[in-house]
């Protein structure tokens, strides 16, 4: 029984820390405060052994809830220019090939990674489903993990800072992120709160992130008709950014101060050439779409699913297409890695 209590205290801990940082990054008026600050300052306290543990049975629904965000930027106008993201989705190939290619190529020539490790290190998948994959076909659990974290963390960090320094992001409009709670009638409480039925649904379809992917196909399908038009609350929204970003810094509780140093080493060189090739590639969209380049960054940045779309939400722009763009994205690397290794082991 003493377990439970010291489990609570090492949860409560770091959702302190969390808070802090938020508060902190807000004075500082930083893009995505609550989920960037809570992220630095619980990276910063693992890697001082502060004993801290995520969230791990809260996460889930916090990552509902942002599903249900992200549903909510679908409407029924968006099926009049459905069309316009094919071309986009279809250069999503040619990214996680290109992607996965040069950062496997770049693990074996500065990494002394087995070849398996180096190949699940160099997708950009996601996290959990990597470190899965990687672990059952003979991988290094840890480093896999380790690098992936660090990749999250640099990207998410690199992405929003660089909009708000070439004035892309507006640090002001925290109404982009949801409504007030007084600002969502008691119905559309209701329908939003039925979306998380979602959850169960993809679970037991086996779909990807199925805490976030559910309930945003219900709630997308819901905006889609028409049924409603209602955000989440800001207040929740902001809520769950907390977690994630506990959750993100927390990835590194128990890794040694070596161990985290060499990760975000790798990881920054593994993040630096991730960016530029969704650089060149968003560049290419916008030329041939007319796609804003920062949304196209955005739809292809291997930063995770919840946080690009939190940083769309951010911006106030095209956050269905963002959206849309990481789960088939996450389709693609998580049926196709498995296969791909065989054949390379082959």
């Amino acid at each position: 029984m003493s377990e439970i209590p010291a489990s609570l205290g090492r949860v409560a801990l770091a959702l302190g820390i969390g808070v802090a940082g938020g508060w902190f990054f807000s004075i500082l008026t930083m893009p995505l405060p609550w989920m960037l600050g809570s992220m630095a300052f619980c990276t910063i306290a693992a890697v001082m052994r502060a004993p801290i543990e995520a969230p791990v049975l809260v996460r889930p629904y916090m990552i509902a809830i942002v599903g249900v965000m992200l549903g909510s930027g679908y409407s029924p106008e968006m099926l009049d220019r459905a069309g316009e993201w094919l071309v986009s989705l279809g250069m999503l190939g040619a990214y996680v090939a290109a992607v996965g290619g040069v950062g496997l190529a770049y693990f074996r020539l500065f990494t002394k990674y087995d070849p398996v490790t180096a190949y699940f290190c160099a997708m950009p998948g996601g996290f959990n489903e990597m470190v899965m994959m990687g672990t059952e076909m003979g991988g290094d659990e840890r480093k896999i993990a380790l690098t992936h974290a660090s990749r999250v963390l640099l990207v998410v960090f690199t992405v929003p800072l660089w909009l708000r320094l070439t004035g892309q992001l507006d640090i002001m409009d925290r109404m982009g992120l949801g409504v007030g709670l007084g600002g969502v009638a008691p119905a559309d409480y209701l329908l939003l709160a039925a979306c998380g039925l979602g959850w169960p649904i993809a679970a037991k379809l086996r779909l990807p992130a199925a805490a976030l992917v559910g309930p945003m196909i219900l709630s997308g399908a819901l905006h889609l008709s028409g049924l409603t038009a209602t955000q989440p609350p800001m207040v929740i929204v902001n809520l769950a950014q907390l977690f994630i970003g506990v959750t993100v810094g927390c990835r590194f509780t128990g890794a040694t101060t070596r161990e985290v140093t060499h990760a975000l080493g790798i990881g920054s060189g593994l993040a630096a050439i991730m960016l530029i090739l969704t650089a060149l590639f968003a560049w290419v969209i916008e030329a041939m779409t007319g796609t804003p380049f920062p949304v196209a960054v955005l739809a292809f940045s291997p930063g995770g699913l919840a946080e690009m779309s939190l940083i769309g939400l951010a911006l106030g722009v095209d956050v269905a297409f963002i959206a849309t763009h990481h789960v088939i994205r996450i389709f693609m690397v998580i049926l196709l890695a498995p296969t791909v290794i065989r054949l390379w082991r082959r």
